[in-house]
């Protein structure tokens, strides 16, 4: 008998393995723990500060102190990692982006920190320029055009910085040509054989994005999009080559982003590979949540879980979601 036929009913009610409680637990396909979930910080300077995000309730921008706080309970939640996201002051962001590869900037002091203080929580480090750069993008501006190849020189020193700050996964999210092979080359060069690459292989240039510019104050510096480098949402062949040829070049997990209007793209991942697949629940999707929470539209702790399941069903590994805490709460109290 084929493996997905069933004799027709009455000789099959499928009803019968959701009849109770215990049966439901002992039949289900996919589960979520807190050990699926990857908590998103923003990380300001100062001492003893804390910014609430208006556009993404429940979470805030904090200083490195106050992070380090915050990661301790994260860990106490069962969560195994951090990913990691710079707020820098205007009067560091250039053209060029140098404060990226500065080894004292805000993302390597945070990284070696929080790495002494909670050194058996994982930190993932954004690589890109947009939060360094003065028009917003997440490489280096030739009048209108993104310059591909000299964007990832400087890429590639930003990841060898963070590298060099005790960071233990490195997830380019910036979307240039070649950039894994050209980081996988220069952290190996400089003994950090060791450092993992998580890939933004499949980034859509996607309106949900819009929190997180708020997030790390790059929104109003933005000239133009990011259409030139990130992907045309109606494209699912393409987004399969760029995670084949970020694993040809040395990633050793991708991620998918955003998360939910792309779950036929993880599915489709899983189905081809067996490289670690990710999935970035983004601040859109988040908010979204939390507004129709507010407005009593919506039960968000459930929809949180149907999301966060939906992904793991699709195939993920692991989720980036600003609700990790909340789910990993969830999770211990059921």
């Amino acid at each position: 008998m084929n493996k997905n036929t069933s004799p027709s009913f009455p000789q099959t009610r499928m009803r019968r393995n959701r009849s109770q409680g215990w049966i439901r637990d002992l039949v289900r396909e996919n589960s979520l723990s807190p050990h699926d979930l990857i908590m998103p910080l923003f990380v300001i300077e100062g001492t003893a500060k804390e910014e609430p995000i208006a556009s993404l309730p429940g979470i805030s921008r904090r200083s490195i102190d106050l992070t380090i706080e915050h990661c301790k309970e994260i860990r106490d939640l069962g969560i195994p990692a951090i990913a990691l996201f710079p707020v820098l002051d205007d009067s560091l962001k250039t053209d060029g982006g140098e404060e990226s590869f500065n080894p004292e900037n805000l993302m390597c002091r945070a990284i070696a920190a929080i790495k002494a203080a909670v050194p058996e929580l994982g930190i993932i480090g954004d690589v890109a320029l947009d939060p360094y750069t003065t028009h917003g993008h997440d490489g280096l501006m030739d009048g209108d055009e993104i310059k591909n190849d000299a964007s990832i020189v400087v890429l590639a020193k930003q990841a060898l910085a963070q590298a060099e700050a005790g960071v233990d996964i490195i997830a380019p999210s910036d979307m240039m040509d070649g950039r894994i092979g050209a980081l996988r080359i220069s952290l190996d060069s400089h003994n950090f054989k060791n450092t993992l690459i998580m890939s933004y292989a499949a980034k859509y240039a996607s309106s949900f994005y819009g929190p997180f510019r708020d997030a790390v104050n790059s929104s109003g510096f933005l000239k133009g999009d990011k259409k030139s480098y990130q992907m045309d949402p109606a494209n699912g062949e393409e987004a399969m080559q760029e995670i084949m040829m970020d694993i040809s070049e040395g990633a050793d997990m991708v991620m998918v982003k955003p998360g939910m209007p792309y779950l036929d793209i993880i599915a489709r991942a899983k189905d081809t590979i067996s490289t670690p697949i990710f999935a970035y629940h983004v601040s859109g999707e988040y908010a979204m949540l939390k507004a129709a929470s507010e407005n009593g539209w919506l039960d968000y702790d459930s929809c949180l879980a149907e999301t966060l399941i939906g992904f793991k069903r699709a195939g993920c590994r692991g989720i980036l979601t600003y609700g990790a805490m909340d789910m990993a709460r969830m999770l211990q109290n059921s």
